[in-house]
């Protein structure tokens, strides 16, 4: 999980219970993120086979519309989870940490989530 990626230089010194902590959220994390992204291929891959299907112009166009209007309403769901996820991941960072750590962490964040995309 990237935003682990970015935090973990900066917390250093970690104690042995802290990256035991931080190693278990970092595979939990990247169990939860793998699901995501099979269900998110897999929902792309039938909305562009939705969409695909239905012809321009015909009568039955609109129910391939409402069709992929609801594939699209969940790429939206499994973007909701993504960030409910990230959120996750912080707020159990949080409790790993100790005040100190957390502050440089969310530093760490603030700088690098102007570059790019966590």
């Amino acid at each position: 999980m990237r935003i682990l990626q970015v935090l973990k230089p900066q917390l250093e010194p970690l104690t042995d219970q802290q990256l035991l902590d931080v190693c278990n959220l970092k595979q939990s994390c990247q169990q939860a993120e793998d699901a995501l992204s099979q269900g998110m291929e897999k929902l792309q891959q039938t909305l562009a086979e939705t969409v695909a299907a239905g012809r321009l112009g015909e009568a039955s166009h609109m129910p391939q519309m409402d069709t992929a209007m609801e594939k699209l309403e969940g790429l939206v769901r499994f973007v909701q989870q993504a960030d409910h996820l990230r959120q996750i991941t912080l707020q159990q960072m949080s409790i790993i940490l100790t005040t100190r750590q957390a502050a440089r962490g969310l530093l760490a964040l603030g700088s690098t989530s102007n570059d790019y995309e966590l």
